[in-house]
């Protein structure tokens, strides 16, 4: 062999050597088109460690036996991380806090909402700019669009500037600056309120309803109740073992929701003074509403808690593979909230600001209060205020 034979293999080696880690890495990104592209892509990843027994033919038995071995782990690695996936879902429960609203939309015969033709109040005539523009958090979907259905004109439609749905965190963002007229959700957070205050904003709320506020975990988990005082030790960080409050030997893994969401609120008013722990990118999960956060799902494992409201939960949700816990020993049904009995009882409101010009705000949040309004909103799974 001539030395600049020799010097030509070792380039195109060395060529393939780089070569390889890339299309290693083509693959990992580019798997996911499936199909004939990720077959495309491994037979390149295989193709091109082969070209080196090709250009060394004297050294092709050792590299090729090396080349098995290389092969045969990771095979074995990729086996070892499928099957941890595959365990990975058989314990996830996908409780994403998102809905498909085109499940309930009015003045559609396939819509989940409860149907009403108010007999009291109607918005049939009004001008478009004189409709009160109604949104909401995600929970609350379904009542508010039933309130449409029961007094809005037939041809009012979801995104058409009267009829919105833009969660808690959008749906807040809007209100405060003026831009809708009228929220149907939990209470704002502070930072709500101070950026409603920034744009000289004051928030005005009319309870229409309860709720309860509801702790979950692994239908295969043992805990059955939780006190107060234990919630907030697992969320403090206090208690870090399902063991410490008579559960099985394992750490516990405390989800959050993300900042401003309904939820959040509620769990950080509910926590009070007490310091609360600070949630990784894994524990604190998005959701109910904007396109990031409408793909990131809900993810609770088997050792794991998170937190929602009740009819979130046990009304749209309906993930068989969870249960609300009992709270003090009390379970969170619609009959406790009535009497009282249950320990987290969440308000539900129907908020607009100070100095609305629009006169038929007023009348919508009348006729919620009216009984029309309180059967949609206890027919819908919700307790009225009169109940």
């Amino acid at each position: 062999m001539t030395k600049s034979d020799l010097i030509l293999k070792i380039i195109l080696t060395v060529l393939c050597v780089i070569a390889f880690p890339y299309a290693a890495l083509f693959t990992i990104l580019l798997l996911g088109f499936g199909g004939m592209w990720g077959v495309t892509i491994v037979l390149c990843v295989l193709v091109i460690p082969l070209l080196i027994p090709v250009i060394w033919l004297k050294k092709r038995k050792v590299y090729l036996i090396g080349f098995g071995a290389y092969l045969l782990c990771c095979v074995l690695l990729i086996g070892t991380q499928v099957g941890i996936n595959v365990y990975n879902d058989s314990i996830t429960i996908d409780v994403a806090p998102n809905i498909n609203p085109h499940e309930y939309l009015p003045f559609d015969e396939n819509s989940g909402i409860v149907r009403l033709d108010s007999q009291t109040l109607s918005f049939d005539g009004l001008p478009a700019e004189e409709l009160p523009t109604i949104d909401g958090a995600t929970a609350a979907f379904p009542v508010y669009s039933a309130f449409v259905n029961a007094v809005y004109p037939e041809t009012t439609k979801l995104y058409d500037g009267v009829f919105e749905y833009n969660n808690t965190v959008g749906g807040y963002h809007l209100l405060a600056q003026k831009k809708t007229d009228l929220f149907i959700g939990a209470y704002p957070s502070r930072e709500q309120i101070a950026f409603a205050e920034e744009n000289g904003t004051t928030y005005a709320y009319t309870q229409i309803g309860y709720e309860a506020f509801v702790f979950f975990v692994h239908k295969d988990n043992p805990i059955e109740s939780l006190t107060l005082e234990q919630i907030k030790g697992i969320y403090s960080g206090e208690i870090t073992n399902w063991q410490e409050v008579g559960g099985h030997d394992e750490k516990i893994v405390p989800f959050q929701r993300n900042e401003g969401s309904g939820s959040q609120s509620m769990f950080l008013r509910l926590m009070g003074d007490t310091p609360v722990l600070e949630p990784d990118t894994k524990t604190q999960i998005g959701g109910m509403g904007e396109v990031i956060e409408e793909v990131a799902d809900y993810k609770n494992k088997s050792t794991s808690i998170g937190f929602s409201f009740r009819y979130y939960v046990e009304g749209m949700i309906k993930n068989p593979d969870i249960k609300m816990i009992a709270v003090n020993g009390v379970a969170p049904t619609k009959e406790n909230i009535k009497n009282g009995t249950y320990a987290i009882i969440a308000p539900v409101y129907a908020v607009t600001y100070e100095g609305n010009p629009k006169k038929s705000v007023g009348q919508l949040i009348e006729w919620i209060l009216s009984e029309e309004g309180q059967y949609i909103i206890n027919e819908t799974g919700y307790v009225g205020i009169g109940e």
